[in-house]
């Protein structure tokens, strides 16, 4: 079954309902949402896929998202009696490809697969706003890591972190992680970013790591 964004499964893989599961919250993250509205999910077992199979599959299904969120919206517009403007839909369309491709990007490029979890991308389509959340599973190494990563772009000026991430990535520095889809979706679209990393004492290799991405339209 389906389930809306916020009523995230996370534990019946890899956590039991009756233990102690630690959460930290960065950023615009929200947690509970209801029912109401469209929403779409989608899963991505883990497998042997060489990452640049992957990645053309990641095209796909961002094309796929894109897609839907297309002719909800071009509906939504018809229902209001509001004649859709072309151009609007369409930059909002690709806006939508840019940041499906490269949430799901991240998480299959950092998904440690001895996590026993399937990645995910949700899709929340509200009246004013577009919501995105991708969650997959990594180790306690490669949490620690992102959360440094997050509370440098949460305490610094996001433009500057975008000039030096486009610096870099033109001399192919940093080509392990540039941080620059997130960035654009930042500097470019006007996104607000989150992020929810789930932990338990007694699984201390594993973290269940969830980003938000929230645009209005």
């Amino acid at each position: 079954m389906s389930l809306p964004l916020g009523y995230f499964d996370l534990k019946e893989q890899v956590f039991m309902p009756d233990e102690i599961t630690l959460v930290q919250l960065f950023g615009d993250f929200r947690e509970e949402f209801s029912e109401a509205g469209e929403y779409l999910n989608i899963g991505f077992s883990s497998t042997n896929i060489p990452l640049k199979k992957r990645w053309e599959n990641n095209g796909l299904s961002a094309d796929f998202i894109a897609e839907y969120f297309r002719a909800f919206y071009v509906g939504k517009q018809v229902e209001k009696a509001i004649e859709p403007d072309e151009i609007e839909i369409e930059n909002l369309r690709d806006a939508v490809k840019y940041i499906a491709n490269e949430l799901l990007e991240n998480a299959m490029k950092f998904q440690d697969h001895s996590v026993p979890y399937t990645a995910r991308i949700f899709l929340s389509l509200r009246n004013d706003k577009i919501i995105f959340c991708v969650t997959n599973g990594i180790n306690s190494q490669q949490a620690e890591e992102f959360k440094l990563r997050v509370q440098n772009l949460l305490s610094s000026d996001p433009q500057m972190l975008y000039v030096e991430a486009m610096r870099n990535s033109a001399l192919q520095e940093n080509q392990g992680y540039s941080g620059l889809g997130l960035l654009s979706m930042i500097c470019d679209y006007g996104a607000s970013l989150g992020w929810k990393f789930e932990s338990n004492p007694a699984k201390q290799n594993i973290t269940i790591v969830s980003t938000m991405v929230t645009l209005l339209t």
